[in-house]
């Protein structure tokens, strides 16, 4: 194991939904000296042993190499999910943005990056037999975020190949929700206007059963507790994580006492496609056609070489998670503010 004793994180990202968790987790770390927080807007929340620094990772304004000097670890969270109708400018700043962070890493002798790719890297595969981390990351190419994790693992491995004393960490979570998310991915995927106060059980009567809607979901704390221990260790490469049971038509039902009704995939794309045209959704199609295609993953490296595994369950998740939208919930950062502050 690594020693963090006095250590210097950098978090990228670090007022986001996995950014607050991480941040939040590494304050509280004894063997952490102090964290610097990178976000675009300067939040008031101010945890212990923890600075804030504003910083846009699309501009090429700033010197990263300043920031991470003297750093023993780079988390890199950073992640812009829109606008999905202008794919270029999303390019800009996930891959671009990304670019200058490894490339600054590397200029700047930081020992440890830990970067934040996704099941959305992984190409098509099963949804009954979970693919460990050998499997290809392509991505699905019509999904601007599948497309993007896609190309920054490509990155990684020429900065593997390029940087050896680099010690590069690529966590593959799930799709990641806490209560104190609700709000901000309730406007990233649904929407401003779709209110939270519909996702209570008795507006549900039935829910669409659509055939390879099957994933797998994580509490972003649990996450967070993946890269803290990948901070203080010596492994490298990709992990996944993930949190059973898997998320499918049968589970939600249950969940919201909804009688699953079997939908054609194509008449769902319709609908999607339709109201992403309006700019009623600003959820794609295109990342629709991506989720049905995603692999299972098999978390066995993460429990195994990093002694981890998730404290909630997948369903304990969403029921947080769904209790958090129906309240509006969030955090006092600009991209987790609740609905009573929107």
């Amino acid at each position: 194991m690594t020693s963090t004793q006095g250590s210097r994180i950098v978090v990228t990202g670090a007022t986001g939904n996995v950014g607050t968790s991480v941040v939040r987790l590494l304050s509280e770390d004894p063997e952490v000296g102090s964290v610097l927080g990178l976000a675009r807007r300067v939040p008031e929340w101010s945890p212990p042993k923890t600075e804030w620094a504003a910083v846009d990772l699309a501009s090429a304004q700033t010197d990263l190499v300043k920031v991470f000097d003297g750093a023993t670890a780079v988390v890199h969270l950073a992640w812009a999910f829109q606008p999905t109708h202008d794919p270029a400018v999303t390019w800009r700043t996930n891959v671009l943005g990304s670019i200058r962070v490894f490339e600054a890493v590397a200029e700047a002798k930081v020992p440890t990056l830990v970067h934040a790719s996704s099941v959305g890297a992984y190409s098509p595969g099963s949804k009954d037999h979970p693919v460990d981390e050998s499997w290809p990351t392509h991505g699905w190419p019509d999904a601007a975020y599948c497309r993007e994790k896609a190309y920054l693992e490509r990155t990684l491995d020429a900065f593997d190949r390029a940087h050896p004393g680099v010690r590069v960490v690529r966590m593959r979570p799930a799709f990641l929700f806490k209560r104190q998310s609700a709000s901000e991915q309730r406007r990233i995927f649904g929407g401003r206007f779709l209110p939270g106060p519909l996702a209570r059980p008795e507006l549900l009567p039935f829910l669409p059963d659509i055939p390879g809607l099957r994933v797998q979901a994580l509490h972003t704390d649990d996450a967070a507790e993946a890269y803290r221990l990948a901070i203080g260790s010596d492994v490298r490469g990709a992990f996944n994580l993930a949190a059973d049971p898997p998320v499918d038509a049968k589970l939600l039902s249950e969940m919201f006492h909804a009688r699953p009704v079997r939908l054609p995939r194509t008449a769902a794309r319709s609908a999607v496609a339709a109201a992403w045209g309006l700019h009623l959704l600003p959820a794609s199609p295109h990342l629709f056609d991506a989720v049905l295609r995603l692999p299972l993953m098999d978390s066995t490296r993460a429990r195994t070489e990093l002694g981890w595994s998730p404290r909630h369950t997948a369903t304990e998740v969403l029921e947080e998670f769904l209790d958090g939208l129906r309240r509006g919930e969030g955090a006092d950062t600009a991209p987790l503010r609740g609905r009573k502050a929107s």
